[in-house]
């Protein structure tokens, strides 16, 4: 294979994932923003605050209620009355599945995905370029791990990290408690637990594949499970072969435990997945954080979350799975002024709080955000994200997105529909990723 055009997300061993439990400092943002703490005789870009007007335009794929409610009330919450926001809401598979095209006519500030996906689209010049948004004081707000996530790769910034999520098994422990279930450790323990769940008249798994992305989730449990971290990014980065044995056996481990899950999950959404969970009608299901939209008011009391067990004792539960989302500038937007302010406060605490404070399955991703203020849904993913010594975006964000969105989603979801063709379906895969990273 030719050397990649982009790298992967950063690995949070080498770059420090790993979250503050700093408490709200209060003022930090005005201090910053007055370049108050910076070493002496350091001369840096900043956004001038509050100096913006006119209109600026906003992309959402914010398309669910409450994360659609959150959006808005942080926007209104923007402290600058002198720049109107229009919103422009779209669905979010539509979104996403037509990012290229969006992205030649984008609106000014953009919803998206750090690490390589950001990269991808910066180094087509797709993306303006917001280091004075940084240099105003998010420099000092944001872990190393995601200022390496928010840069392109000529080391110029372009993202502002929002939220983050962790994917697991997840599943409501007001019915575990009333069956007597525990979470499982092995997967022998999953495999009894899932027998106990169809014995009591429940589906073990929730599926949904509609969209072609939420199976990947459970690939990518299973792949670095099985064959660890670095093969994990390996292969997204096109240096293995989707023919590798070890590949294979990941779908061996995946042909298995499809009998666990719901039928013919091709043509259910993840929402409609995740109602079985909220019902009762599911036992669990291999979702992340943002499931708890799906529970009455955003209300996550009974929602809980499990690693996916071991698989290979050398990598033991070493890796878990954190996507960061957040917000771009476009190459060219109308309004810099507005679109850069805007953008600076979507990495305020103050911000990301007040969204959480509608949709609370997600973390923010300022560092002087104050864990006591989480859930214990949201202390856990904290907890575990902070913990973890090696941490992936998903398949979809730590790959190329042509790759994504036109190979591994299609196969996937040929997989689910016809276990049997999977070796024709990794030798297409492998052929076209071999034109794909060829490039």
């Amino acid at each position: 294979m030719t050397a990649r055009s982009t790298r992967p997300s950063p690995s949070p061993s080498l770059h420090g994932y790993s979250l503050s439990r700093r408490n709200i400092l209060k003022g930090a943002a005005g201090a910053a923003v007055l370049g108050l703490g910076l070493p002496a005789g350091v001369a840096r870009a900043q956004v001038e605050l509050g100096t913006a007007s006119g209109e600026l335009t906003v992309g959402s794929n914010y398309s669910n209620a409450l994360p659609q409610e959150g959006l808005r009330a942080t926007i209104d919450a923007f402290p600058n009355e002198n720049v109107t926001i229009l919103l422009n809401e779209v669905d979010h598979n539509t979104f996403q599945e037509n990012i290229t095209t969006y992205l030649q006519n984008p609106d000014d500030v953009i919803p998206w995905f750090a690490g390589y996906r950001m990269q991808f689209f910066a180094a087509q010049g797709l993306l303006g370029p917001i280091d004075d948004v940084w240099d105003s004081g998010l420099t000092d707000t944001m872990s190393e791990g995601f200022k390496l996530a928010s840069t392109g790769l000529d080391g110029l910034m372009y993202f502002v990290p929002w939220t983050y999520y962790a994917w697991g098994i997840h599943y409501r422990p007001s019915i575990f408690e009333e069956n007597g279930w525990e979470p499982a450790a092995t997967m022998e323990d999953l495999q009894t637990l899932a027998s106990s769940m169809q014995d009591a008249g429940l589906v073990p798994f929730a599926l949904g594949n509609d969209g072609r992305w939420p199976a990947m989730g459970t690939f990518d449990q299973l792949n670095f499970r099985l064959n660890g971290y670095q093969f994990h990014m390996d292969l997204m980065a096109g240096r293995e072969s989707w023919t590798d044995e070890r590949v294979r056996n990941v779908f061996t481990e995946w042909e298995a435990l499809l009998p666990l899950h719901q039928e013919n999950p091709n043509g259910r959404t993840w929402e409609e997945a995740a109602s079985a969970l909220v019902n009762g009608e599911a036992g669990m299901m291999t979702i992340g954080n943002f499931v708890g939209q799906i529970f009455p008011d955003g209300d996550t009391s009974d929602l809980d979350f499990f690693p996916w067990p071991a698989m290979n004792e050398e990598f033991g539960t070493d890796t878990i799975e954190a996507p960061i989302d957040g917000w771009m500038m476009a190459a060219n937007p109308q309004n810099v002024e507005a679109a850069k302010e805007l953008l600076y406060f979507f990495g305020t605490a103050d911000a990301q709080q007040t969204y959480l404070s509608v949709d609370p399955s997600s973390i923010g991703a300022s560092l002087e955000m104050d864990p006591s203020n989480y859930s214990p849904l949201q202390q856990k993913t904290f907890e575990a994200v902070s913990a973890a010594p090696f941490v992936t975006q998903f398949l979809d964000r730590d790959t190329s997105p042509e790759f994504a969105a036109n190979v591994a989603g299609q196969a996937f979801a040929d997989f689910l529909a016809d276990p049997a063709s999977i070796d024709a379906i990794l030798e297409d895969m492998q052929a076209q990723a071999e034109v794909i990273f060829a490039e």
